[in-house]
């Protein structure tokens, strides 16, 4: 079986994905890539989720790219919009050309006497090999190929349709039918507005209420700049300006709780009609940003429920019955379809294992540098974005991190960089501060992030620009060596035989 090597492997052709091969491309010219990428075409989650009304949870000119304009009116696209973004990125620089589909990634072996990576890949059933000098996980934080849904009793009792909105089909009719959406997360408040539009009605089921914010769909001072300044100073002017405001509203979120609290309930309230049990259904009981806080473009999920289409419900589920869900109140909810908006299956590396000189790497049992590295792992980097802001704002950064080191190790001849823990003083802690559900889930699986700087995990896009756009790259914990290149090392590019 013959091996082909590169000198960057990229696991994940989405919007991190994508990203990073421009990074390289840009940054690293001299430095052969790939992106391997096992479903069958590009957009990772904008491709995948295809619920109704799918859209972004986040402004286009933070969630886009720092290198590509957003051009389009609406900050608050549509998943259409995003992987048609995507699609016009990958091709007009050439990315697409180096992204090998269908290409399941099963286990990453690395050997410090070849300082590379050994990369065991799935093709249609088939196995292949790929070698790396570095490798790059771009592949998200949730498993593909299932949801979270809880285990609800009387499941097989319901006779009607219930839907995974990560499993969503064409085939799903709702069509003046009542639907139950089963949560009150970022997807619940995109499906219900959208699906109230045809359906007899839509109940929004929730155990607990979360912080729901209506935005304007268009950003009127982005629109008004793209008038009159070139399209990539505007584009640069309103990212920063929506940088700033998150970063205020977060803070201000931290340092003064119960004022935020208020002033979001009370946003909702005034969307509301008068009497609305507003203390019930829309007043959580954590902090704000303890959770993602839910925009809604328009208030379109406010207008919904003030036109009679949608309602919400706030109780626990004892059962499913034939014809609906059954409460902890006694109260029955009549449902032809349910939606199970219950969440994701947390999942690193996209289920791929580790081993470093054949000892395996359980990621739990690592600290995270930078937030992107594993405490004992060279030459080995993952993208993940932020919990309070834009995931690209962080994914570009670690891209620029990615090639400032691949770029240090040239210039000073190593070629093996590994985030070192050897301060006793650093103690270790959850990887996340974030109590949404699907974070607990996995804190067994996550790394976790240290005391102190390096291994610190700040959630701050202005220190991590700092950090990893102007911070020193030789900062003494990362450690930079040089294995002697074995007899039987690989031309970078080229198809090689595999050794004995």
């Amino acid at each position: 079986m013959a091996i082909e090597h590169f000198d960057v492997l990229i696991v994940g052709a989405g919007i991190s994905g994508i990203g990073a091969g421009y990074h390289l491309q840009a940054n690293c010219p001299g430095k052969s890539y790939a992106i391997l990428e096992g479903r069958a075409r590009i957009g990772g989650t904008w491709d995948l989720f295809r619920y109704p009304g799918i859209r972004s949870d986040s402004d286009m000119y933070t969630l886009g790219y720092s290198f590509r304009p957003w051009t389009e009116a609406k900050a608050i696209a549509d998943g259409p919009a995003i992987l048609n973004y995507l699609d016009e990125t990958a091709r007009d620089h050439g990315i697409d050309r180096h992204i090998r589909f269908g290409h399941k990634v099963r286990h990453a072996s690395w050997s410090t006497a070849d300082a590379r990576w050994t990369v065991d890949v799935e093709i249609d059933g088939q196995s292949a090999r790929f070698t790396c000098g570095f490798l790059f996980m771009c592949s998200g934080y949730y498993n593909y190929a299932a949801g979270y849904t809880p285990d609800f009793a009387g499941r097989a009792d319901f006779k009607g349709r219930i839907v995974h909105p990560q499993l969503w089909t064409d085939d799903i009719d709702y069509s003046g039918k009542h639907v139950v959406v089963i949560g009150s997360g970022a997807t619940a408040v995109t499906l219900v507005p959208e699906m109230a539009k045809r359906a007899a009605h839509v109940t929004m089921l929730q155990r607990s209420p979360t912080y729901i914010v209506s935005r304007p769909a268009e950003d009127a001072i982005a629109n008004g700049l793209r008038r009159v300044l070139p399209s990539k100073l505007a584009y640069g002017i309103t990212r920063w300006k929506n940088v700033l405001l998150g970063m205020f509203f977060f803070r201000m979120a931290r340092r003064k709780p119960a004022k935020v609290k208020a002033k979001l309930i009370a946003l909702a309230k005034a969307e509301l009609p008068g009497g609305y049990d507003v203390a019930t259904h829309l007043t959580p009981r954590y902090n704000p940003w303890d959770q993602r806080v839910c925009l809604v473009p328009d208030g379109d999920l406010f207008a919904s429920i003030r036109e009679g289409k949608s309602s919400i419900v706030t109780d626990t589920i004892d059962r499913f019955t034939e014809t609906g869900v059954k409460l902890a109140s006694g109260e029955q909810i009549e449902a032809d379809l349910i939606v199970t908006a219950t969440g994701l299956d947390m999942q690193l590396l996209g289920g791929m294992t580790l081993d470093v000189d054949g000892a395996a790497v359980e990621p739990s049992q690592c600290l995270s540098y930078k937030a992107m590295m594993l405490s004992g792992v060279p030459n080995f980097a993952t993208s993940f974005g932020y919990t309070n802001a834009s995931w690209t704002l962080k994914a570009d950064l670690t891209c620029e991190y990615v090639c400032r080191l691949l770029n240090h190790m040239d210039r000073t001849g190593t070629r093996q960089c590994t985030p070192t823990l050897d301060d006793p003083s650093v103690t270790d802690e959850d990887f996340l501060d974030f109590s949404s559900g699907y974070v607990q889930r996995a804190r067994a699986k996550l790394p976790r992030q240290g005391s102190k700087l390096p291994w610190k995990v700040h959630q701050n896009y202005a220190r991590d620009l700092m950090m990893l756009r102007y911070g020193k790259v030789d900062d003494g914990t990362m450690r930079f060596s040089n294995p002697a290149p074995q007899p039987a090392a690989r031309t970078t590019g080229r198809l090689t035989p595999e050794p004995a």
